[in-house]
């Protein structure tokens, strides 16, 4: 077997229920999960429809580099909604959703006969960062969150040395699970030091749609033809329809950026036997060509986290974040993973302890003390859930 599976670390629910094991949740109450980031609104009528009018793509084999007509639509709404250009054949490509891809793309950039290979993450962060730079042959290295700088990843922490053995770079942004979007001063300092030392950018940007200003996040693309680099040179951006469009089971997104390195990782999922299904492109192309459903599912997490935010900014240390559908709330006491034991015991919550989406980093976890809490579920479900967790923590203590 790879010994390179043995340094793999538990996901984080794994971990959950070896911790809740021992549980019984109390029986008087249905039981509530804001533990897992699976969006549960309702998948829209356009995607289903083409979904199933395109049932005969399945007697024939799909080409890995994706159908012209599906790159041109990606290509099309990365025009509309960042006001950047690309080249649908060469700077494009189709994925069966961002996690894959993010994961395969290690595998791809990574030279782990370079003494020191390492790879750079944000901390607290997806777990698929660091096992695919685990089962890449590097190392992960860890910038933790700033709560004085609304959770942004503090990559002052990263020292020169470090930088200099840096082969890649996962950014996310807005940010799992702090919800946090890189400005472009940021997106600048990332930039020069990928020019200084050599490295690629990976921006996982899965959550750019589901937002709570009037202004969009800023994308990596974006921010990259804003300095000047319309090259996107060294810099790959992931995206899904996912959690934009409630198709989490259509395994539906794309990478785009430097044509040189998506050219190499067209070659690893040639052999990989990464192609998505004509049936899957085909509601693709229907579900990137459509934004009211876009901006129906927004408006809904708009009024749920309005609804939800200030009920329990009474009790946790909590506020609106950029963007997403997380909020990341500081529990009274400072023991995320008691917290949520309790909750579940209790009042039949599940919430995601801090700690086990973070690393011992620089001194400390940067995720504990806090919990994530995924606000999946329709507004009246929320509303319960956010109800029984001030109950819960009015007396926790």
């Amino acid at each position: 077997m790879n010994p390179l599976l043995e340094r793999l670390n538990p996901y984080p629910f794994e971990r959950l229920r070896a911790l809740t094991a021992g549980i019984t949740p109390n029986p008087e109450l249905r039981h509530i999960s804001l533990g897992m980031g699976e969006p549960k609104h309702p998948a829209p009528a356009v995607v289903e429809q083409a979904l199933m009018a395109n049932l005969k793509g399945l007697s024939s084999y799909p080409l890995t580099a994706g159908d012209p007509a599906l790159r041109a639509a990606i290509a099309g709404w990365v025009g509309r909604r960042y006001g950047v250009q690309i080249d649908a054949a060469t700077q494009v490509l189709p994925v069966n959703g961002s996690r894959e891809a993010l994961f395969a793309f290690a595998q791809t950039v990574i030279e782990p006969t370079r003494p020191g290979a390492t790879v750079v993450c944000p901390n607290p962060f997806y777990q698929i960062y660091e096992g695919a730079a685990l089962l890449a042959g590097a190392q992960p290295a860890f910038a933790n969150s700033d709560p004085a700088r609304n959770f942004a990843a503090n990559w002052g922490q990263i020292d020169g040395a470090t930088w200099a053995r840096t082969q890649l770079l996962y950014v996310c942004s807005p940010g799992n699970p702090t919800g946090a979007v890189m400005p472009l001063d940021e997106w600048r300092e990332l930039f020069e030091l990928s020019d200084r030392h050599g490295f690629v950018i990976a921006s996982d940007e899965c959550y750019s749609e589901i937002y709570f200003r009037e202004e969009a996040p800023l994308g990596a693309l974006e921010a990259a033809q804003k300095l000047g680099r319309g090259d996107f040179r060294n810099l790959v951006v992931f995206s899904s329809l996912s959690k934009r469009s409630n198709v989490p089971g259509m395994r539906s997104g794309f990478v785009a950026g430097d044509a040189d390195i998506l050219k190499k990782f067209l070659l690893y999922r040639t052999y990989h036997g990464s192609a998505m299904s004509p049936m899957v492109q085909a509601a693709s192309i229907a579900a990137w060509n459509d934004e009211a459903h876009v901006r129906a599912n927004r408006d809904e997490y708009r009024a749920k986290f309005a609804a939800v935010t200030p009920m329990l900014a009474q009790v946790l240390d909590v506020a609106l974040p950029d963007a997403g559908f997380y909020l990341w709330a500081g529990v009274p006491g400072g023991d995320d993973v008691a917290f949520a034991q309790g909750l579940l015991a209790q009042y039949n919550v599940a919430v995601l302890p801090g700690s086990l989406l973070a690393r011992e980093a620089h001194g400390h976890n940067p995720g504990a003390g806090r919990v994530r809490l995924a606000l999946v579920a329709d507004q009246a479900e929320c509303l319960e859930a956010a109800e029984r967790i001030v109950r819960f923590t009015e007396t926790y203590l």
